[in-house]
């Protein structure tokens, strides 16, 4: 298979394109054929060292969404042919090629009416709203909260989120 990876740190000149060893699925995890990953902030900080991996050379990416294609022992929620999305745990980054195994644990089934761009562009972005939001906030229906930056993509998020618990905004007209 094909993917994008790197054998040092650096600017965009050390990213390289070519082929990689096929994955198989361990124990608990899914090969999924990638059909969309996206580009995000945490990939740009792996390429730099900014988030030290073990070893060279790796793939990048986090974010994937595609079609489970092997399934490895003790996964019984997911089969072949289920269409998926998710991001990959911290340090195990490999949505930049053709091919992924993760744990089955890390991805969910894509909705059918999200295309497979638009549901790779959710996961880390998503997650990381969820993260703050519910886990560190633990916002409550009836609070109020102030969400800066509402366009970008975590904060896009975080806003939908927010209003779902039945968060209350404050508005000001000027």
């Amino acid at each position: 298979m094909k993917a994008v990876f790197i054998e040092q740190y650096g600017g965009p000149e050390v990213l390289k394109y070519g082929d990689w060893p096929d994955p198989v699925a361990a124990p608990g995890e899914v090969v999924i054929d990638v059909v969309a990953a996206s580009v995000n902030g945490a990939d740009w900080k792996v390429r730099v060292g900014q988030h030290k991996q073990p070893k060279f050379p790796f793939v990048l990416g986090r974010d994937f969404s595609g079609v489970i294609s092997a399934v490895g022992d003790g996964v019984s929620d997911l089969a072949v042919g289920d269409a998926v999305f998710g991001v990959c745990d911290a340090g195990h980054e490999g949505a930049y090629a053709e091919k992924i195994a993760v744990r089955g644990a890390t991805v969910a089934r894509k909705p059918d009416g999200l295309s497979h761009v638009d549901a790779a562009a959710l996961a880390l972005t998503g997650l990381t709203a969820m993260s703050a939001i519910e886990d560190t906030l633990k916002l409550q229906a009836g609070e109020t909260i102030l969400i800066q930056g509402g366009a970008g993509g975590v904060a896009s998020f975080a806003i939908q989120l927010a209003k779902h618990i039945g968060a209350l905004s404050s508005r000001r007209r000027v």
